[in-house]
């Protein structure tokens, strides 16, 4: 991408590492996980589930979300779905707790219970001055563990522990030590899609919003990304820094491809392609802007195309369409499996039970909170 969002094609100064060739052995060195506590606290707080019925207490308390939602939600469906978010926000209040939604949830959770929204620079930020006793993320493992790294004395919780990331499985700990013995004194930078642990390995923490500005931050000829190929060639597209990358690739986003989009294209006259940095550069290239998930939405937000197409997770084309119902979304539809599993009787369930608790290694917690500290004071 140049530095208006579009990719250059410059790929010289870009190495891609593959994990085999660090890897001493075929079996997968095991990295410290976080995991699910329910201590005697949490027992003794749980509470009953309360009546999930379409009453009319419950249709006037959600009638203005619902108005907000009848373009992407058909009348039919709603009365399952207004119980579960008029008790969830009753229980926010109880709670003391906030919800923290990221771009990739479905409308009814992103605009129905969420009290801020956004991508992870701008979720990990949030979490960090959020004055709630509990944080609720909506979003995917690594978004939880990031949230408990800058509030270490809150209870986060995670509606499903099962909600992944296949960036994240791609590297270990072990993995960025490997790296750092094969290219001593060279700094390493992480896209945020990692575990704690392999965040407590490297020097600082970045997000497809600021990744180059992250990269060029650190004054250095030769910098490691990982653990995202894509996002390294696209930065690799636009700095003069070397840039040494590992194999790790989204699962949605990979999907995505430049003959599609010229299709699209042809069906559609005038149609506008905005992707997301995590697809593959020729993915890029042809597109009209290229951006993280809040960058599209400002995008949108600022141009007003008549016709337009996010190259991105399914979910976010309903939230922005919800917001203007005046544009005409063209929908690749790939859905990340793993942002799926968020669903509204699970956020309920964790509310009501306070169980999917997610805990990090104090240790682990400490060096990682450098590495994501030091991203946010780059991009204030």
């Amino acid at each position: 991408m140049s530095r208006t969002g579009k990719p250059a094609g410059k790929d010289e100064t870009l190495t891609i590492i593959e994990s085999q060739q660090l890897r001493k052995s075929s079996a997968r060195p095991k990295t410290p996980k976080t995991h699910e506590m329910g201590g005697t606290a949490a027992l003794k707080d749980k509470l009953e589930r309360p009546e999930l019925v379409f009453t009319d207490e419950v249709k006037h308390k959600t009638a203005a979300i619902y108005e907000q939602l009848k373009s992407v939600i058909v009348e039919a469906e709603w009365p399952k779905i207004a119980p579960y978010i008029a008790a969830i926000n009753d229980l926010k209040a109880v709670r003391n707790a906030v919800i923290l939604a990221h771009n990739y949830m479905t409308p009814d959770i992103f605009h129905g219970v969420a009290d801020f929204s956004g991508d992870s620079l701008q979720l990990a930020k949030q979490a960090a001055k959020t004055d709630a006793d509990v944080i609720v993320q909506c979003g995917v493992h690594f978004m939880a563990e990031t949230a408990k790294i800058l509030n270490p004395e809150k209870t986060v919780l995670i509606p499903d522990m099962e909600a992944g990331c296949s960036l994240a499985e791609s590297i270990t700990a072990e993995d960025v030590q490997a790296l750092r013995e094969a290219y001593p004194g060279v700094p390493i930078v992480t896209y945020v899609n990692t575990s704690a642990a392999v965040k407590a390995q490297c020097d600082i923490c970045c997000t497809s919003a600021n990744a180059l500005q992250v990269v060029e931050s650190l004054n250095a000829d030769r910098v490691i990304m990982v653990p995202d190929k894509y996002l390294a060639q696209n930065v690799a597209a636009q700095t003069e820094v070397e840039i040494i990358a590992w194999e790790g690739r989204c699962e949605v986003h990979e999907r995505f491809t430049a003959p599609q989009l010229r299709s699209f294209r042809e069906a559609v006259p005038g149609l506008k392609i905005i992707a997301h940095p995590e697809c593959p550069p020729e993915v890029l290239k042809e597109a009209d802007f290229a951006g993280s998930t809040s960058g599209m939405i400002k995008w949108v937000e600022n141009m007003k195309p008549e016709n337009v197409m996010l190259v991105t997770e399914c979910s976010m084309s309903d939230n922005v369409a919800v917001e203007h119902p005046d544009v005409k979304f063209i929908r690749p539809c790939h859905l990340c499996p793993h942002m799926q599993r968020i669903t509204l009787p699970k956020i309920l369930d964790s509310l009501l039970m306070m169980g999917k608790e997610v805990h990090v290694d104090p240790e682990i917690a400490a060096q990682a909170r450098r590495s994501v500290e030091r991203m946010i004071s780059v991009t204030k």
